[in-house]
């Protein structure tokens, strides 16, 4: 649906300083094709990242901010393992319910741990951002066939708008529209 508008982060280079009081990153991903850098603060690796993520990308797309971390597993595989049994391929998944309570799943593998844990980050972020944004394309082409008249057009775009609408809940998109129109 959003074709070349598809946000996708990759993973670039990561700093990370761990202090007795928490965890601090610097993060250089690229989004498409355009290195962006970004910071951030928390008790831990993943809390770090995603405070940074959200600094970074909630103001415009809000419904990061209504997914809530429930689940993190760190799985390895120790058959993988090509020496001393430390560098043997692991799965990182993060769990994370979203306003309604549904759980969403993201992992990674690889040798790192660290690198694992990143990329999972970025994929649950790029996720939702994609939810988000699909919900709006949606929404104006919705917007556009009921000033067309096209019927049929408005029953697609709102059964599509329905499926979308399970990532998470689109209150203050919704709200922010609202106030576009008046």
């Amino acid at each position: 649906m959003l074709g070349a508008n598809l946000f996708e982060l990759k993973l670039h280079k990561l700093g990370i300083e761990e202090l007795d009081g928490g965890s601090s990153i610097k993060l250089e991903v690229t989004e498409g094709d355009q290195p962006i850098e970004v910071e951030g603060r928390g008790v831990g690796l993943v809390d770090a990242l995603y405070a940074g993520l959200l600094e970074r990308y909630a103001r415009e797309d809000q419904s990061l901010n209504t997914i809530e971390l429930t689940g993190f597993q760190v799985a390895a595989d120790l058959e993988t393992k090509q020496s001393h049994g430390v560098d043997a391929v692991v799965r990182v998944t993060l769990d994370v319910n979203n306003s309604e309570g549904r759980v969403f799943s993201f992992s990674d593998a690889s040798r790192s741990v660290t690198s694992s844990t990143v990329r999972a980050v970025l994929a649950m972020v790029s996720y939702f951002v994609n939810a988000e944004r699909a919900f709006l394309t949606l929404h104006n082409a919705r917007r556009d066939a009921l000033a067309r008249g096209r019927e049929d057009l408005v029953s697609r775009y709102t059964a599509e708008m329905s499926a979308v609408v399970e990532s998470t809940s689109y209150a203050e998109v919704i709200a922010n529209i609202r106030k576009e129109l008046a």
